[in-house]
């Protein structure tokens, strides 16, 4: 590996054409020649910079519309050559081919192209073939040659350049791990519309990829790295989300933050919802006639484990909802939007995070989730089913209300993002108690109803909130004794997937009580 190589002529060929004309006219002022391709040269040129068309080169016109340029030996040996071999000068030589010391490329806007939903023509059309060819051969020869595919990394290598009249070593090897990774990253996403477009969801190889937009100051403990990254295309969430105010969010805050939106994006926004989360799951989640009412019956669910927890609304926050949030001691707040009152509450607050996401995500959005394991990883789609009244199954001989079947889908779509096995109570549309993460649904059962006289007895009620109640849980109850643990908590009504064995021996518990029962055919568990 050589030490400093002297940078003397560069290959430009960008789609984003940010800070070119600057970093060029840098480059020209270093003494390096530059040579490049239609647009890009235009550009430079119309910096007033003197640049050496491709097609000098290689003798060869570009062709087809720009799809053949640098596709040419001429070019690919002024990259790949070996300048400590003999004979791959003596060939550079020969051939005509220009001895190229760095390669400046970024390429066709596939993923913004994809994320803007183009026509399968024109997406096409962005995917780059020339851009990725050049740089995987200097980041191959990346002893001799300096590859650069950031904007981002224009300034430090021009200020190197200046200083030095070349690129280091550890600079060379640098660029050339970040230029290997762009290429993954941008065939993963070409991979990833193939496969949605003959709809694949388990295609044969699969690629995960994304651009780091933050590194964070540690994972989910101080001793693990960790680093946010983004993946295209995006949904709204905490990946598009401006963060107007407060301390750099970690690891933690954003999972949690996510695991919040989500949630919340369950409920339509005509109707103001409020979830308000700690350690990825619910602590209380209330749909109100107002983001106040809404917050105040979320908190009411579980008022001590809300303290510094994450905060999402469903739709534009206002006064108001500033006001209540902020009373309670909040780490994390995330909206779609906030007015200018609002946001006059929050600034008060300084080490309060809030983050305005543009928008909800789709909780009907096909997406795919990965989960690391030993030597590879697990794939699956995201869990994007949702349950309505039609989809409901009466199977005691009771049927429910109105009022209980509006209840129970609502904490239906609470447990879905609930760690399982996963319980919840809910009466008004509001939680009174979330049993989560339990090795037995009965175990659930019991926590949630605990946690419910807990908040009975901080509100200075006489009975537990769980009292008229549903109950919501994930998966099927295996036997009957989880449901009848509900059923002492006051639950009238139960929500479940059914599919046991004993469906008829819980059935038949749940008749003897009295309660409603339905079924679901949906399972949502959440590992």
């Amino acid at each position: 590996m050589q030490g400093l190589v002297a940078v003397k002529r560069a290959i430009l060929s960008v789609s984003d054409k940010s800070g070119l004309a600057e970093f060029g006219a840098r480059l020209a002022g270093a003494g390096v020649e530059l040579i490049s391709t239609g647009g890009t040269a235009a550009h430079l040129r119309d910096a007033g910079l003197a640049v050496a068309d491709v097609s000098e080169i290689t003798g060869f016109p570009e062709m087809m519309d720009g799809r053949v340029k640098t596709l040419h030996p001429r070019i690919h040996g002024g990259i790949l050559a070996n300048r400590d071999d003999a004979g791959h000068v003596a060939s550079m030589e020969s051939e005509g081919a220009p001895s190229i010391d760095l390669v400046v490329v970024n390429l066709y806007p596939f993923e913004a192209t994809v994320e803007a939903q183009a026509d399968a023509q024109h997406t096409i059309e962005n995917i780059d073939i020339g851009g990725p060819a050049m740089i995987r051969a200097a980041a191959k020869n990346h002893a001799h040659v300096a590859v650069v595919v950031d904007v981002e990394d224009y300034a430090a290598v021009a200020d190197e350049i200046e200083k030095t009249g070349g690129l280091s070593a550890d600079t060379r090897r640098r660029l050339a791990a970040d230029a290997f990774a762009r290429t993954t990253a941008y065939d993963a996403a070409i991979a990833g519309w193939f496969a949605s477009r003959i709809g694949d969801e388990t295609p044969r190889r699969a690629a995960l990829a994304g651009a780091r937009a933050q590194s964070l100051r540690y994972g989910e403990n101080p001793h693990q790295s960790a680093g946010f990254y983004h993946v295209a295309p995006t949904r709204p969430g905490v990946a598009t989300a401006r963060q107007i105010q407060g301390k750099e969010l970690s690891y933690n805050n954003l999972n949690d933050t996510n695991a919040a939106f989500e949630l919340v994006a369950e409920f339509d926004p005509s109707r103001p919802a409020i979830a308000i989360i700690k350690h990825a799951n619910p602590c209380g989640v209330a749909v109100g006639d107002t983001l106040v009412d809404a917050h105040a019956m979320a908190l009411r669910c579980d008022p001590v484990s809300a303290f510094g927890g994450v905060v999402a609304v469903n739709r534009l926050l206002d006064r108001a909802a500033a006001e209540a949030i902020a009373a309670v001691f909040t780490e994390v707040v995330i909206a779609p939007d906030a007015d200018d009152e609002a946001l006059e509450i929050f600034s008060r607050k300084k080490n309060l995070r809030l983050l305005l996401a543009g928008g909800l995500p789709d909780p009907a959005a096909p997406g795919v989730v990965v989960t690391p394991v030993a030597g590879g990883f697990l794939r699956q789609s995201r869990d994007d089913a949702r349950v309505g009244a039609e989809d409901l199954k009466i199977v005691t001989k009771r049927a429910p209300t109105q009022s209980e079947i509006r209840d129970m889908i609502f904490a239906f779509r609470v447990a879905k993002h609930v760690k399982s096995n996963a319980i919840v109570y809910a009466r008004n549309e509001a939680t009174v108690g979330v049993g989560a993460g339990q090795m037995s649904r009965l175990d659930s059962s019991r926590i949630a109803a605990r946690k419910a006289e807990d908040a009975a007895i901080e509100a200075g009620l006489k009975d537990p909130l769980t009292v008229g109640s549903v109950v919501a849980s994930d998966a099927f109850f295996p036997f009957a004794d989880g449901m009848i643990a509900a059923v002492e908590a006051g639950a009238r009504a139960v929500i479940q997937p059914g599919g046991s064995i004993r469906d008829e021996e819980v059935i038949a518990a749940a008749d003897e009580a009295g309660v409603a029962m339905v079924f679901t055919g949906v399972r949502h568990f959440r590992h």
